[in-house]
């Protein structure tokens, strides 16, 4: 008997054939819609969150979303994001500078009024916990060709012994042989010049300053080409014949970023900028690193003149003041500059903007007192440490510091997947690698956990992440074994001006990037990437994790060496305490963020740690503290102050 399909089957296969027929029109889409709803079924799943985590979308209001380039922790719990300008030239011209306030326990924001441009400034933690800010931008590049303007270093003399001379912004120098007039970009104090008795008469140096000019009006006309002595128009009779300025080519070249001099401190409680002293140099790209006595150096950046500075500047706190030391020290900008426990600064090697490829690459250990340096043998790939992260492996107490990833100076093609790691307790410490990370990556993101692994994420194979090569892998290296695994994929690609930090609860905030190009073909301008996420590690899904009170509602204050007590139900189960410095993070930079071993003993109500002696290992500021289970699991973070030691003697004075 022949087959004849009923006309329920007739339909069925119909409407089969209608489906197969718009599926095959929509299949890219269907494709995606369906590998989307796998991934987010996939990653969802408890024992995928349990083994890798997971990446979750910070939901910001649209008033408070910012251009993300500088990040801290306060001790306040609440997190400072810093954009100034945002590498926005539009929003430097309309004096348009962005700072907002995050705290994650309530998910609010604050904006906060911000007194200068501190895009691309340095920061640091200080001992009482208000946040040093120094440095930031006072012009933007303008590349070959689209300068207007004439500009160029000027050197201005005061020859009068009586006085120092102040010159306010926008100050006319006109030229002796060219009749050309210059202007000022900034406010300039002229010190008075040094004068010496001798046998004979006393004698007279002038005192000069440095200082960028440019034309007056817009024209190639205005350039010069030959050294010229320009007089200080306008300026009292009296001192016409004493200050004056001294320029050789005032031209159309490139003109580099400029840095301000401009310090501040933030303060967590009041929830505002105070002004401080300002530096001696100005800085653009600086970094600030806090020392064992409280005090702060300040290195790198470039000057007001678009040049690298080499001056060594030193913060106190308790006198808001600078001091410029007698010795310099050049290193390029951002470089990696760890306080290490061998009385010297680490520097790792790592750095990121600008300076030559064959000046101040080389790692090494700098005792900034005497300036001394002893290079660190064996980095590999040492010609792409550009952009590359460093970060003081945990337990502090072991002296180890890895180096991950990094390419080549400037838009070179050169990137690595290279970690490096020196231990410093050695007698001659070398670098050795590591294993190696997921890619080759610049500008990876790397942050120290309560668990004593280190999360490192995202990055680029390219400059600036070129032809859209932003690399979605995350991973977690345990400093035990010296081995790494994968963990659960970002949610966007991070290149430039991007970083991430640790939170009180345990989770990692990830922010910023800034590519060059929206496409693979590097066509389309890109555009600065305002998403936050979070990751919630996989320490988080487990069924518990230990809980720890604090002894009232202020941080408790212990001195090096001293005991601090913390309620706890789950003492019996407390392997492990951690002490850890709340970070500070811009441009592959995070010299703050450091884990220390804990020493304690199991109390009737809780816990008693001590706090280490060396000042070395617990520079002053607060920190946050945890208990970590037999499991690995820590728990939510309490703040411990360790202040300045009274009996700390400032070494070197």
């Amino acid at each position: 008997m022949k087959y004849r399909p009923s006309r329920r089957t007739k339909r069925l296969a119909i409407a089969s054939v209608a489906l197969l027929a718009v599926a095959g029109m929509n299949a890219p889409w269907l494709i995606r819609y369906t590998s989307e709803q796998y991934t987010n079924y996939n990653i969802n799943r408890a024992g995928y969150k349990a083994e890798n985590g997971l990446w979750q979308v910070l939901d910001v209001p649209q008033k408070n979303r910012i251009n993300t380039i500088h990040a801290a922790l306060l001790h306040t719990g609440k997190v400072l994001l810093v954009a100034g300008s945002g590498n926005d030239a539009k929003q430097f011209a309309a004096k348009s500078f962005r700072s907002v306030l995050w705290d994650p326990d309530k998910n609010t924001f604050k904006n906060i009024p911000t007194p200068k441009d501190m895009f691309c400034a340095g920061h640091t933690q200080l001992p009482d916990g208000k946040l040093l800010i120094a440095g930031g931008t006072q012009r933007y590049e303008t590349l070959e060709g689209d300068v207007e303007k004439a500009g160029g270093l000027m050197i201005v003399s005061n020859e009068n012994p009586d006085k120092p001379i102040t010159l306010p912004k926008g100050t006319k120098f006109k030229g002796a042989k060219s009749g050309k007039v210059f202007e000022t970009q900034q406010s300039l104090l002229v010190p008075r010049a040094e004068k010496k008795e001798t046998p004979t008469g006393a004698t007279v140096t002038a005192s000069q300053k440095r200082i960028y000019v440019e034309a007056a009006r817009k024209g190639k006309k205005y350039a010069t080409g030959d050294t010229d002595q320009y007089a200080v128009v306008g300026i009292d009779d009296a001192d016409k014949d004493n200050v004056y300025g001294i320029a050789n080519k005032i031209s159309f070249d490139k003109k580099d970023f400029q840095g301000i001099r401009e310090s501040y401190e933030f303060d967590p409680v009041a929830e505002e900028y105070i002004t401080v002293d300002p530096m001696e140099d100005a800085r653009w790209y600086p970094t600030l690193t806090t020392l064992e006595d409280g005090r702060v150096l300040s290195v790198s950046g470039l000057d007001d003149i678009g040049e690298v500075s080499e001056k060594v500047e030193l913060y106190d706190p308790r006198t808001k003041k600078w001091q410029t030391l007698p010795k310099q020290r050049y290193f390029p900008t951002y470089p990696g500059l760890f306080l290490s426990g061998r009385d010297e600064l680490l520097y790792t090697g790592t750095s990121s903007g600008y300076g030559p490829a064959d000046r101040g690459r080389s790692p090494g250990l700098w005792n900034w007192r005497t300036d001394s340096f002893t290079k660190i043998p064996g980095m590999s790939d040492p010609d792409a440490l550009e952009t590359s992260m460093a970060v003081l492996l945990p337990p502090a107490q072991d002296q180890k510091y890895m180096v991950l990833g990094g390419g080549g100076i400037g838009e070179s093609t050169k990137v690595t997947d290279k970690t490096r790691i020196v231990d410093l307790k050695k007698k001659n410490p070398r670098f050795v690698d590591g294993p190696s990370l997921y890619e080759p990556v610049r500008y990876p993101s790397s942050v120290i956990l309560p668990d004593d692994t280190v999360l490192t994420t995202n990055g680029s194979k390219g400059y600036r992440g070129y032809s859209s090569s932003d690399v979605l892998k995350a991973e977690l290296y345990d400093p035990r074994t010296n081995t790494s695994r994968r963990v659960a994929d970002p949610l966007e690609g991070r290149n430039y001006h991007s970083g991430a930090l640790l939170l009180p609860n345990g989770k990692v905030m990830t922010f910023g990037s800034d590519p060059l190009f929206d496409d693979k073909a590097n066509t389309k301008p890109g555009t600065f990437e305002q998403q936050i996420d979070i990751w919630s590690p996989p320490y988080l899904f487990r069924d518990s994790r230990p809980q720890l009170k604090a002894n009232g509602e202020k941080p408790q204050r212990v001195q090096l060496g001293g005991k601090a007590e913390f309620a706890t139900k789950d003492a019996a189960d407390i392997k492990e305490m951690r002490l850890m410095r709340p970070s500070s993070f811009t441009h592959v930079t995070n010299n703050e963020q450091r884990s220390i071993a804990l020493d304690f003993e199991r109390t009737e109500n809780g816990v008693e740690l001590t706090v280490p002696e060396d000042p070395t290992l617990v520079p002053p500021g607060y920190y946050m503290v945890n208990a970590v289970d037999e499991d690995g699991t820590p728990s939510e973070a309490v703040w411990l102050h360790v202040p300045v030691q009274d009996e700390l003697q400032l070494r070197g004075e």
